[in-house]
């Protein structure tokens, strides 16, 4: 990651962004992502040849100009050993002709001369697209929000969400955001830190699947989150209508979704009744990292609101299936029930942030085509706020913002670090965030897509201390027949063969143990670990190897304080030789028709018991 500086605007002409110094930095970081994950999933031939001293490489891929004589493109860097990821460095990727003349790299130059002698012709345009669109509007976040020179390192995790800009750290098409336009951009991109206030629609309820914790009572819960002057409103409204509001379910729209997609796919329900337009509420809400979900700024111990969103972002569109939506309680109150009465999960303090209620219109009762173009695109979670279980003096953020810079170059946990020592901090932070994760694998055989963004973690002035977890609509993997307590599993909707058709990676059992591991593995060890242990390697010289045994060293720990769970250790291996990984890259390279994965080297496996 590079440091992204403070804006010195507060607007911009978009007609000049081409033209920007920041444009140029990050058409640079866009080509260096996508070049490594070309050369991580052996995607092309590559030249690779020691240059200089050290471990520096370069790295060249062939090409074809438009009169069918070669070039190539040439960056630098090193092969790590965690996974054998490629690290590339700042220098500028470089261009060489036919006639030996160097210059800098463009996007469309690599994307014409090279990804077109791989990637299928009625893909490229689409690949194309999300390249560019990612490359103006991480300019214009750049350009008009920037990162702070020294972060307030007491910011709730609210307001980190607004500073954390920097996107997938492996992803090449990183801020995407296909469907939003510059003007979009920065009304609802979480790094431009604008108000955002969802629109309101009654739903009537037979057109309509909702899901509700146990724990709920629905009536006291919408009371609360709406406050009873807007509830008193929205009633209103209806009666106003002629309509019986016990009848309706209330449900959230993103308004950007209302005016680009509901509005027209839904016409003919609002004309009769099935959908009622209420308005807008009066909570003022902030957009979060993963830009569908908005935490509220007026009353932050209020529930953070999971919209749908027709837009795609990194591998997919922010659309919320109907049969996820109805799952997200269930799934919700089985985890919250496992981590009250497991001993291990209290002693570590690990946060479930529930996903207490769900509201989906229902359109499978649609008629083609209306069906295909309304799958997805009216839903709404509910999430517990995290600030309902911080202690007093504890804090939080996302475990991505760990490895983000500040505008002086130096990482936002640099003063954290720098207090309590890179090493007694790294012990600390990998014991606080390993063992509630493994726990719920060996002890129970679940698997957590437990990225980054999907990880809090709650500190005392840096110093870890727990760790709150989210998003487990669609972010658990499990095999039936490997849980602890197979009978306290939640009776899930099943996802729709055509749901399973466009996305081959969006399901929640199987029968396989190192698809449950890898689940777990490939989010967490691969991306989030793996980008802290190369960030603590470059600014505080803690060695890729020191960082994987400390690791190991945890995990061998949990297992010597948990004999009776030997079984489980070699079923779910985290010390296995190889481990599978998402190929993120091909994903958007050739799409989702088939799964693929990668085998890699385990950096675990050296410190595997007994070696």
């Amino acid at each position: 990651m590079e440091a992204i500086l403070r804006p010195t605007q507060t607007s911009v002409d978009l007609g000049q962004l081409p033209s920007s110094p920041e444009y140029v930095r990050v058409q640079q970081r866009v080509l260096r992502q996508l070049i490594q994950g070309l050369l991580f999933e052996a995607v092309l031939p590559v030249v690779e040849e020691a240059v200089g001293p050290g471990a520096l490489h370069a790295f060249a891929l062939t090409g074809r100009d438009d009169q069918g004589r070669e070039v190539s493109y040439t960056a630098w860097g090193v092969r790590k050993a965690s996974f054998g990821r490629v690290r590339l460095s700042m220098r500028p990727v470089q261009r060489r002709d036919a006639d030996g003349q160097r210059q800098e790299a463009t996007l469309v130059g690599f994307m014409v001369e090279v990804m077109a002698t791989v990637v299928p012709a009625e893909r490229l345009p689409y690949l194309l697209e999300e390249l560019q669109q990612t490359l103006l509007k991480d300019t214009q976040s750049r350009i008009l929000s920037g990162m702070p020179t020294t972060p307030d390192l007491t910011w709730d995790h609210d307001a980190w969400e607004g500073w954390l800009q920097e996107g997938h750290p492996y992803h090449p098409s990183y801020k995407s955001r296909l469907g939003f336009s510059l003007t979009d951009n920065a009304a609802y991109g979480p790094e431009f830190r604008q108000d955002v206030r969802p629109v309101w629609l009654a739903v009537d309820r037979e057109h309509c699947r909702v899901s509700s914790s146990a724990s709920l009572s629905l009536a006291a819960f919408l009371r609360d989150e709406l406050g009873e002057a807007t509830l008193a409103r929205f009633r209103r409204r209806l009666v106003a209508a002629a309509r019986r509001p016990q009848d309706y379910a209330f449900l959230p729209v993103h308004p950007w979704q209302w005016s680009h997609i509901i509005l027209p796919t839904f016409q003919a329900e609002l004309a009769d009744g099935r959908l009622c337009y209420l308005g807008t509420g009066e909570d003022a809400y902030l957009a979060q990292q993963s830009i569908r979900t908005l935490a509220n700024a007026s009353r932050p111990r209020r529930a953070s609101l999971k919209l749908a969103l027709s837009i795609v972002n990194t591998s997919t569109s922010r659309i919320l299936a109907a049969h996820t939506v109805e799952n997200s309680a269930r799934i919700s109150d089985w985890l919250h029930d496992l981590a009250m009465r497991d001993d291990t999960a209290c002693e570590c303090g690990v946060v479930i942030l529930r996903e207490v209620l769900g509201v989906a219109y229902d359109a499978s009762r649609l008629a083609e085509p209306q069906r295909s173009l309304a799958y997805g695109t009216l839903g709404a979670v509910w999430r517990e706020s995290l600030h309902c279980y911080l202690q007093p003096g504890e804090c939080a953020l996302a475990f991505n913002g760990l490895t983000q810079l500040a505008a002086t170059g130096v990482p936002m946990l640099d003063g954290w670090v720098r207090h309590h020592g890179v090493a007694a901090w790294t012990r600390r932070l990998l014991e606080v965030t390993v063992t509630p994760l493994i726990h719920l694998l060996y002890a129970h055989g679940i698997g957590l897509e437990s990225h980054g963004q999907n990880i809090l973690l709650i500190h005392r002035d840096g110093w870890p201390e727990r760790i709150a977890l989210k998003d487990f609509h669609d972010g658990v993997r499990y095999s039936p027949a490997l849980l602890a307590e197979p009978e306290r599993a939640p009776c899930l909707v099943p996802e729709p063969a055509s749901h399973a058709a466009v996305n081959r990676n969006s399901y929640i059992q199987t029968e396989s143990a190192d698809e449950v591991r890898d689940f777990t593995y490939d989010a967490f060890v691969f991306i989030a670990l793996t980008e802290l242990c190369l960030c603590l390697e470059q600014h505080y010289d803690l060695s890729e190897a020191s960082f994987w045994a400390m690791t190991a060293d945890v995990i061998r720990g949990y297992q010597a304080e948990h004999p009776t769970l030997e079984p489980r250790f070699a079923l779910f291996d985290l010390f296995a030789p190889a481990v599978s990984i998402e190929e993120l890259t091909k994903r958007r390279l050739f799409g989702d028709a088939e799964k693929r994965f990668a085998t890699r080297d385990n950096p675990l496996h050296p410190y595997r018991p007994g070696a």
